[in-house]
Formats: C-alpha cells, sequence, structure tokens
C-alpha cells in the first residue's frame, strides 16, 4: 500500500518522520507545503504544494491534491498537520482515500484548529496527550511519537 504523508516544514515534519519506522518499507510518497532542505529518502519522492494560511490558496491546494493524488494512487494519508492536510482529506475522501491524523505534539492542553477539522474527516485520529480526550472522545490516546 502507498502512503501519502502530507505535512508542513517544521516541527510537524520532524513528528511524521519519527513515525518513519513504521511506513519506510512501504511505498510513500511526501507532499510538503515549503521548501526544504530534503533528507535523501525524500529527494525523489516528494510534492511541493502552495502555503496557504486560510486564504484564496485553499482552493488551489484542492486543485493541486486532486491532481496529486489521481496521479499517485495512496491507499492512505497520513499527517501530523498543519493546514495543509484539510484540503488534501476533502479531496482524499472523495476519492476514497483513508486518512490517519495525529494530532501535533505542541497541542498538550487545547487542540489546534486543523485536529478540530481533521477531527471530523480522519478515519483514525490519535492525539498524544491525555489531556485531550475530552476534545476528542471518539479518538485514540497514542502517547507521544517523539
Amino acid at each position: 500500500m502507498k502512503i501519502c504523508i502530507i505535512s508542513s516544514c517544521g516541527g510537524h515534519l520532524t513528528e511524521v518522520r519519527a513515525l518513519k519506522s513504521v511506513y519506510e518499507q512501504m511505498p510513500h510518497f511526501y507532499v510538503l507545503d515549503d521548501r526544504v532542505l530534503l533528507s535523501q529518502d525524500m529527494a525523489d519522492r516528494t510534492y511541493f504544494v502552495y502555503h496557504s494560511e486560510r486564504d484564496w490558496l485553499f482552493f488551489l491546494n484542492l486543485w493541486q491534491a486532486w491532481r496529486i493524488l489521481r496521479r499517485e494512487r495512496p491507499g492512505c494519508i497520513l499527517s501530523t498537520g498543519a493546514g495543509v492536510v484539510v484540503p488534501f482529506a476533502l479531496v482524499g475522501k472523495l476519492l476514497g482515500i483513508p486518512i490517519i491524523y495525529i494530532e501535533t505534539l505542541t497541542r498538550a492542553k487545547r487542540p489546534s484548529l486543523t485536529g478540530r477539522v481533521m477531527y471530523h474527516l480522519a478515519d483514525r485520529f490519535f492525539y498524544q496527550w491525555k489531556t485531550l480526550q475530552p476534545y476528542f472522545p471518539n479518538a485514540i490516546y497514542g502517547g507521544p511519537v517523539l
């Protein structure tokens, strides 16, 4: 099964890369919302999309998501955030692609905006702090990934 790994750069990317041992033996590719220096294993398997901050670029991200997901045909989408995952999740839902979302480690007391949205879109939703359980009653506590 091919996995689409979506992340914004920085801490979110560090978190999802901490799960590398889980997905590295499977076909996978990355989608990032900013150009960064890539590690060797990401070099030939990364798409870059526009960075959107809840603005009109969101609609461009929907188009980019449609093109990338139709081309790659992943078996699932995996993300730790941030907002770049939302248009991919919406298109993924239309295409019947299961979505796994892990709320970011930095949100220990209150959920992120992306987490609140993805809680309703993800097929599997994980959180990393027990204090978030009241916000995500039907999600799975997984503990910290780092």
